[in-house]
């Protein structure tokens, strides 16, 4: 797979975005996406958020933005077949709209969400504050770091999603077992001025990392033997416009593990200190010989 890997990930990552409409309807929209490589096989959960996200957003008025998204993770998508989106029309208010998408692959389902959009509506605010982390700039690339590594540099230098650990990253071992992390994070060039296309890569982005409190918490890396993870389920917020392009600091916490599963939260601030996203997944972990 790895020979598969692109030479522009941002350019990768606008194609996958790029939706076809099929023009084929029934009670729904339809869309066809494709995915980009991985080096399972496996669609980046990622990307299915932000092209459902595509998806449901053509549906609407350029006025009308998403703030949330809430969707499950039914099956493995498979990079090598096509995806078809299936975008229901569920409620136009006059503020809010809701709009069902459905995802599948040769007819069967692999991800099933529900997205709202609202109007730009004047009203109250506050925010959490942003913790004082170490600036991007002043940490260590990742993708330098593990360059003699052959797979992990590889695959780093070759994702869309460029990422600045503010305690150490997790790819080889967790030097300091912990539930909470911070991570500088972006999409690693320019990705133009479409508000709507930021919004779906903040969607794609926020899947990137969002685990590992989880396996932080108990020591594990992603280098270790055996391990399995999943993403089971994924909620998104946005509360504030942001480029996905430039740096977000994303931080996370893990406050629970159990059952083979495990519970993360983040938040998404720009460099302002300005809160633009929460968000919230569990997942299926499992590291052998470990209750």
């Amino acid at each position: 797979m790895t020979r598969d890997l692109p030479s522009d990930p941002v350019e990768m990552l606008r194609k996958v975005l790029a939706l076809d409409e099929t023009g084929a309807r029934t009670s729904n929209d339809i869309f066809v996406g494709t995915s980009h490589p991985m080096p399972s096989g496996r669609v980046f959960g990622g990307q299915v958020l932000a092209q459902a996200v595509v998806a449901a957003t053509r549906t609407l008025p350029d006025d009308r933005h998403p703030h949330s998204l809430h969707g499950y993770f039914l099956r493995p998508g498979d990079v090598r077949a096509p995806i078809t989106f299936a975008v229901d029309r569920v409620h136009d208010g006059r503020s809010f709209s809701r709009r069902r998408i459905q995802a599948y692959q040769e007819g069967v389902p692999i991800f099933s969400g529900i997205a709202s959009f609202q109007d730009d509506d004047p009203g109250m605010e506050h925010e959490m504050p942003m913790p004082d982390v170490p600036a991007p700039e002043d940490l260590p690339d990742p993708a330098q770091t593990h360059a003699d590594h052959p797979q992990s540099g590889l695959l780093l230098r070759a994702n869309p999603i460029e990422v600045r650990h503010t305690t150490g990253d997790i790819w080889l071992r967790v030097d300091e077992p912990s539930p909470q992390q911070t991570v500088w994070t972006r999409i690693r060039g320019p990705l133009g001025d479409d508000p709507a296309l930021h919004r779906a890569a903040l969607a794609y982005l926020s899947d990137f990392t969002i685990q590992e409190p989880v396996m932080r918490a108990s020591g594990v890396a992603w280098s270790d033997r055996g391990v399995k993870t999943a993403s089971l389920d994924h909620a998104i917020w946005w509360h504030r416009p942001a480029r996905a392009d430039e740096w977000l600091l994303y931080v996370q916490e893990s406050p629970s593990s159990q059952g083979g599963r495990g519970l993360a939260l983040g938040r998404l601030y720009r460099r302002d200190g300005a809160l633009v996203a929460t968000v919230a997944q569990e997942i299926m972990l499992r590291v052998p010989d470990r209750a």
